[in-house]
């Protein structure tokens, strides 16, 4: 194995890593807002879920390798660069507590570097508008009509009930939910960073056939759960409780609907957003209820980021594949994702208020100011 393939590996599986802080607590999110059960549980519950559902199909992954961009053009350099710009776009996102798509990134990020490389011709435009851009517009349309559904059904069936029997009975129910969540997440998801892997093993060797291995599998599924365990309480805080409060009979109807949409879509290939997804039925459950009233200015702030991922994604990974074709291009691009990356996860906790403090520790001028003794 070469050292460019090994670095694309790596930090495509770091990309993984960075995907669980963002799909992940999707899947789990809803569980854990309704107290359904713990968020240390429920991250090792989805772990080995997710790890599970990864080897129920490849379709996904089959599309990430070659129905999205020309495998004839690519190469490690873009590949390398393309996941890269992924990686900084979800940090960003991650760091402002935004539940943007980790598939758009990578999809994103990948198409511009190609584009960077190659120009648009590159691009299998017919596959990416049928496979990803419809489907995933598709998504949470129907996961917010199928769990408000759900939601008018339950309500017409526990009206007689008391409140706080219902609720015991469908946190019990939320344990089954979340869990189909979670696999059909791994079916979905983890694919992605395969594909993403086995497309580098045939632009390393392109007279193989397109093959994804089992220890490719295995370490995306184990990185994606690591990645879920380091930092998936922001996305879970802004989908299970600011966009709308949830109840378990909600949480049970948004899982169900946004699994029963994850496990189709996964056998039909198409890489949709698990945070599409499951945002929608959050909002068709939550607005069923009219006693937990959806906060739409939140929503407006993910639909806004959803729509700038792929541009800002590809922008990253064109600026990146420029970075490649510098003298040591590979060692200063993975160079800037340590050091970019770093930056963002050490800086995750700071307000405005901790930015200018550190200036002012920084400034001559404010260091002086130190000094001088208060009279």
């Amino acid at each position: 194995m070469s050292l460019d393939l090994f670095t694309v590996i790596i930090l495509a599986l770091f990309f993984d890593f960075t995907n669980g802080f963002h799909d992940t607590a999707n899947a789990i999110a809803t569980s854990v807002s309704t107290k359904a059960i713990s968020p240390r549980l429920a991250i090792v519950f989805a772990a080995i879920l997710n790890f599970l559902g990864a080897f129920v199909s490849l379709h996904v992954a089959a599309t990430i390798a070659k129905g999205i961009v020309d495998t004839n053009a690519i190469t490690l350099p873009i590949i390398l660069a393309g996941i890269v710009g992924a990686i900084i776009w979800n940090l960003i996102s991650w760091r402002f507590g935004l539940p943007t798509s980790s598939s758009h990134a990578l999809i994103g990020g990948v198409a511009g570097a190609a584009i960077a490389a190659s120009g648009f011709g590159v691009i299998k435009w017919q596959g990416l508008q049928e496979k990803v851009l419809v489907p995933s517009l598709f998504a949470p349309i129907l996961g917010l009509v199928i769990a408000a559904g759900f939601m008018f059904i339950i309500y017409r069936a526990i009206k007689r009930f008391a409140p706080d029997k219902v609720d015991k009975v469908f946190r019990k129910l939320q344990l089954v939910s979340g869990g189909f969540v979670a696999f059909t997440h791994g079916t979905n998801d983890a694919q992605k960073t395969m594909g993403v892997i086995a497309l580098a093993l045939l632009a390393a060797k392109p007279s193989e056939q397109f093959h994804v291995p089992l220890w490719v599998i295995a370490s995306s599924a184990l990185a994606m759960a690591a990645g879920t365990y380091m930092g998936g309480w922001r996305i879970i805080n802004t989908l299970g409780h600011r966009v709308v409060k949830l109840r378990p009979a909600q949480g049970f109807a948004a899982e169900t609907s946004t699994a029963t949409i994850l496990w189709f879509t996964a056998h039909l290939g198409f890489p949709v957003s698990t945070t599409h997804t499951i945002s929608g039925s959050i909002l068709g459950a939550g607005s069923v209820h009219k006693q937990a009233p959806v906060k739409w200015a939140i929503v407006r702030h993910i639909l806004l980021a959803w729509l700038i991922t792929i541009p800002s994604a590809a922008i990253f990974g064109a600026f990146m594949h420029v970075a490649s074709n510098m003298p040591g291009g590979i060692s200063i691009v993975f160079f800037m994702a340590i050091v970019i990356s770093g930056g963002i996860f050490v800086t995750r906790n700071w307000r405005w208020e901790s930015i200018a403090q550190f200036n002012s520790r920084l400034s001559p001028l404010g260091r002086l100011r130190k000094s001088v003794p208060k009279l």
